[in-house]
């Protein structure tokens, strides 16, 4: 994941040792714009991912940034010191976790009590599993994610919704903002479109979902893992795809997307 340079200099120039300065904010907040107007991109994503990097909208493309720039941080430190030649997985996460609770503590888009008011506010938890908590209030379009990360990074989990809504755009997720669990869990908070499931799909209809998109099974996740040209889905589980009772054809909820370098 790489921060194109002459915005990680920027961003350098600008930004204060206890957080972020109004001028650092202005300066993400103008390319986030010019990402969601098509004036600039990001050169890890082809053109469509793009789409589904603007899908997630402006949060999370904040959130992109900001990530980038603290790993990119934490690589340019380490190089610099004869002592480590690069960061681990868990010095690039817990930078990026702090750099991106800044960041959205000065947007307004970190919810410090969240987990107290989203039954009241979003209706009851309908769902839980090892990555995301779903609420539901009845009648409504979307439900609510609290999404914690089972990747090696926080910037791999952004970067993952992003891949998500590229392959899946009928259940696209939009970041809307970050909070921390009662465990202390980094979590991300998202919508995503209310399917109604008339049953769970079977391997042989994952297999051919999967295929007209690209990916065979790789025989390495008993089922439940698929490789593609750049992309790798795991964790395709009947759990986490659902025929869809409206259209009765398969519908991917939740998956791990990752690229495969």
């Amino acid at each position: 994941m790489q921060l194109e340079s002459i915005l990680q200099e920027q961003i350098n120039q600008s930004i204060h040792k206890d957080g972020f300065s109004v001028d650092t904010l202005n300066l993400i907040d103008n390319y986030v714009n010019n990402i969601l107007n098509g004036r600039t991109n990001l050169t890890r994503f082809n053109l469509q991912e793009h789409a589904g990097l603007c899908s997630a909208d402006s949060v999370l493309i904040g959130a992109y940034i900001v990530s980038s720039y603290a790993r990119a941080s934490l690589e340019a430190s380490c190089n610099a010191s004869t002592s480590q030649v690069s960061p681990t997985n868990w010095e690039i996460d817990e930078a990026q976790e702090k750099y991106v609770q800044q960041w959205a503590e000065a947007k307004q888009v970190w919810f410090p009590n969240f987990e107290s008011i989203i039954t009241s506010s979003f209706g009851p938890k309908i769902a839980q599993g090892a990555e995301a908590k779903v609420y539901y209030k009845e009648g409504d379009s979307s439900v609510i994610k609290e999404r914690t990360s089972i990747y090696s990074t926080l910037g791999k989990a952004l970067e993952a919704i992003v891949l998500h809504n590229t392959l899946f755009p009928e259940t696209q997720m939009k970041v809307i903002g970050f909070t921390r669990d009662i465990d202390g869990l980094f979590r991300i908070i998202l919508t995503q479109p209310y399917i109604e499931c008339e049953r769970l799909a079977t391997k042989e209809e994952i297999d051919e979902m999967v295929a007209n998109i690209g990916f065979t099974d790789n025989r390495e996740g008993q089922g439940v893992n698929y490789s593609g040209a750049r992309l790798l889905l795991e964790d395709m589980h009947p759990a986490n795809v659902f025929i869809d009772k409206v259209t009765g054809k398969p519908i991917c909820i939740d998956c791990i997307v990752k690229f495969k370098q």
